[in-house]
């Protein structure tokens, strides 16, 4: 959805603008999203393979096999393997907007990381997706997202601004059985910008000033990080985006991803 190149194409052909996109942090972090044409899209039952990456669902564990390639700076390979392990498949859907649909598949997992560069660990994860049947700066201004986990599962946090002046506020729970249900959201709390500058703010409790604990993504656009908030007196650390619609709109924007996003538009089934 963030493709220049489907952007540029007039947004009339999905499956000819695919991608697996791969971003890891810290030392050797590398970020992959290369925009591929309609040959490299196969499609079955429990499988999804875009070029030479896939993600196959076996049952119990989405196996995501990454054979990709290291937007600049950085242009090396970036190959391995990630495990997901579900600890409950939801089958919650929930609409932000009449034609924006998230679906939280499996809020609450565990994950196995093993990449090349060195990234390699087991841990807390999660699973989620986001569907729609049109732009999202078409019908968004802003957002934020955050999942937290907690001592009970996890919570969820959506605020957007749609372009039409309504807002969005949504608080989720999922506990560890994989129960979903609305709660009633903390107060938003802005906090700092990111190095691009981008508005954040989260949800915490009265007095809490949340802080972000690791810097994950950066773009004008966009911020990806690890925040720590405070939820009904519990301290928690999890993930948080900021995305800035109104940013991604201007096309000197997008001219600065495609540069981050490359287009291979033929893919041959038996290249190495």
């Amino acid at each position: 959805m963030f493709s220049p190149w489907y952007a540029a194409s007039g947004r009339r052909d999905p499956q000819n603008h695919c991608c697996l996109n791969v971003a890891t942090y810290g030392p050797g972090g590398r970020f992959t999203m290369t925009d591929r044409g309609r040959s490299a899209l196969r499609q079955t039952t429990d499988t999804l393979t875009v070029g030479p990456s896939r993600m196959h669902w076996t049952g119990r564990h989405l196996v995501i096999d990454i054979d990709e390639i290291g937007a600049l700076p950085l242009v090396t390979p970036v190959r391995g393997r990630i495990t997901l392990t579900p600890q409950a498949v939801t089958d919650a859907e929930v609409a932000l907007h009449p034609n924006h649909i998230w679906r939280p598949f499996a809020p609450i997992a565990r994950i196995d990381v093993d990449l090349t560069q060195g990234h390699r660990w087991q841990g807390h994860g999660y699973f989620d997706a986001n569907f729609g049947t049109a732009a999202l700066e078409a019908d968004f201004d802003f957002w934020t997202w955050g999942r937290y986990p907690t001592q009970n599962g996890a919570q969820c946090f959506y605020d957007a601004t749609r372009r039409d002046g309504s807002t969005l506020a949504l608080g989720i729970e999922i506990d560890h059985a994989g129960k979903v249900r609305e709660i009633a959201a903390p107060p938003l709390t802005r906090f700092k910008r990111s190095l691009w500058q981008v508005k954040r703010e989260t949800r915490a409790d009265a007095g809490t000033l949340p802080q972000q604990r690791l810097n994950m993504l950066d773009a004008p656009f966009y911020s990806r990080s690890l925040v720590q908030t405070r939820l009904n007196g519990e301290v928690t650390t999890g993930v948080h985006e900021a995305l800035d619609l109104t940013r991604f709109r201007s096309p000197l924007v997008k001219s600065m991803l495609a540069v981050r996003v490359p287009r291979r538009a033929k893919w041959t089934q038996d290249r190495p």
